[in-house]
Order: structure tokens, then sequence, then C-alpha cells
């Protein structure tokens, strides 16, 4: 699944598959600006920031279960969002502190170090990485990514593809070729 924020017309934090279908809302009501989310693989929750209404947010993958982590003018300064274990980390823009907040109750907000010009942020874990299994995007004995000239993108499984093609190209009946 791809995760996203929007906030124009209509503020929202949404998912869809690799290849943009089954596009879904996750949360669309009192939102108004988000602009970092981070994801709870194993617990399936995301967390978003949000400047406008000055808040850290959680809900789960479906949008229940909401809650405010913290709230407050301190927010407005934040870029980045990550989690892992039990704490949420981000970047204040006005000083380039990195920030550890307790995600499950917004206290214990320590600033851990300063990095020049740091706008975002992404901890990376071995137990956080998805384990590699055969998917449908692995490449043919022809070289080709799960069969598609250019573009290959999963699709509602790991089992399902889609083909697309760069910029200037369409994609042939065949579904894989590009011309």
């Amino acid at each position: 699944k791809l995760f996203f924020t929007d906030y124009g017309n209509a503020a929202k934090v949404e998912r869809c598959d690799m290849d943009g279908m089954n596009r879904t809302w996750i949360v669309d009501s009192k939102i108004e600006q988000p602009t970092a989310l981070a994801l709870d693989l194993i617990n399936k929750y995301v967390y978003w920031l949000d400047i406008y209404l000055e808040s850290v947010e959680v809900a789960d993958y479906q949008g229940r279960r909401r809650q405010t982590i913290t709230k407050g003018r301190q927010i407005r300064h934040l870029c980045g969002l990550a989690v892992f274990e039990n704490y949420l980390y981000t970047i204040n823009s006005d000083n380039f502190n990195i920030l550890r907040i307790n995600r499950y109750n917004g206290t214990d907000v320590q600033a851990l170090a300063r990095l020049d010009n740091a706008k975002e942020i992404r901890v990376y874990q071995k137990r956080t990485q998805a384990a590699v299994r055969s998917h449908a995007c692995e490449v043919d004995p022809y070289g080709m990514p799960g069969g598609c000239s250019h573009i290959c993108l999963l699709s509602s499984s790991y089992k399902a593809r889609t083909c697309r093609c760069r910029t200037g190209f369409i994609l042939g009946s065949d579904g894989r070729s590009c011309k």
C-alpha cells in the first residue's frame, strides 16, 4: 500500500495500492493541513502532523481508533515524522533539532541532536523492513520486471501487478509493452 496526505480542497490522509487503484480515505474530517506521516507497520497505525491544527494524531489503517498524541504551537514548526518503538521522531524546522516524542501520551519530548537544514527523518531498523518474498514484479527471464517493458507496479497484493509506461509512451494492447 501507498499512504499519503493531501491538503488541497479537502484535507485528508489516504491509502491506495501501489498502482494507484483502490484509493481509500483514512481520515477526512477534523483535519486541515497534514504535512507528514509515519506508519507503525506492526500494529497498522498511521501517524500524521497537522501544522494548521498544531497536532500530531494517529488512527488505524481504516481511520478508526483516532487519537491526538500532542497539540500546541510547537507542532507548527515540525517537519518529517518517523515512528520507532515507543517514540515518534521529528525535526523542528526553526532550529533543526531532532525531537523524540512519546507516542502514547505526547510527553517526554526530548531534543536529541541538531542537523543543519534537515527536513525529513527516517528510522531504518531490521524489524521494520518487510520480509522479501516472491512478488509479481520480479524480473522475468528476459530481464523485464514482472514482464513489463518499462514500469511494474504491485497492485492489490504482492501477487498482482500493473504495467505502466514512461512519459511519452503508451501501453500496448498486451498490457505489458510500451510503444
